[in-house]
């Protein structure tokens, strides 16, 4: 009876034989785990850790266009109704002198700024778009997100205007209409641009990127 016992063992026993749960269960693949997955247990686990790395990233990104979404539809619907509405007609006062709605064509860049250089501005304006997009694969920040997503719409409304409004492709004039006193008319892409660039600036100076990392100096 003891060598029995000694023989097939018991989870009780010292030196007892494997039970049916520490058997190394070879399977007909070449599976060598505990499991007979070869691991599979721990390919599962890198993969969920890998798709709860992922999720954030998505959200992000997803906030980055709707942000993006929203300020070029803002700014292409607002110059619709400016060419509609406003152009060709008398300037309409918000606050006095001090604020007025003013249609104008400017072939520069914000501001009125180098009207002469048009057909850069809208290359510049193409490459931020590009670098955004290649930003967005490495983007955790919910601040970086919006900033960028600002800069994006920004971009797209006034390269919109670049490509389809006259005097031809590539060289249109952007719609302004903004005026306050003593300033430069602007228009609500120039707007979300400005605001990104800053927000990109403080999140600069508090040391964080993109990808959610803080630098502390």
């Amino acid at each position: 009876m003891a060598e029995a016992e000694r023989i097939i063992g018991t989870p009780d026993t010292p030196g007892a034989g494997p039970g049916p749960e520490q058997r190394d269960v070879r399977g007909t693949d070449g599976t060598d785990g505990i499991d007979g997955t070869d691991g599979a247990g721990r390919a599962d686990t890198a993969a969920d850790a890998g798709a709860s790395v992922a999720r954030p990233r998505r959200r992000r990104v997803a906030v980055l266009f709707a942000v993006a979404a929203f300020a070029y539809a803002l700014d292409l619907v607002s110059k619709l109704l400016v060419v509609a509405k406003l152009e060709h007609h008398r300037p309409i006062e918000i606050v006095g002198d001090w604020l007025k709605f003013e249609a104008i064509r400017n072939a520069g860049a914000a501001f009125g700024f180098g009207e002469a250089f048009t057909v850069i501005f809208t290359v510049i304006a193409a490459a931020v778009i590009v670098v955004i997009a290649r930003l967005a694969r490495k983007l955790y920040s919910l601040p970086w997100a919006i900033a960028l997503g600002l800069l994006l719409g920004g971009a797209l409304g006034n390269l919109t205007d670049r490509i389809f409004r006259s005097p031809g492709v590539f060289e249109g004039a952007v719609v302004d209409f903004i005026a306050p006193k003593h300033f430069a008319v602007f228009n609500l892409a120039d707007s979300a641009i400005v605001c990104g660039g800053i927000l990109i600036v403080l999140l600069s100076f508090r040391g964080l990127d993109p990808d959610g990392t803080v630098h502390k100096d």
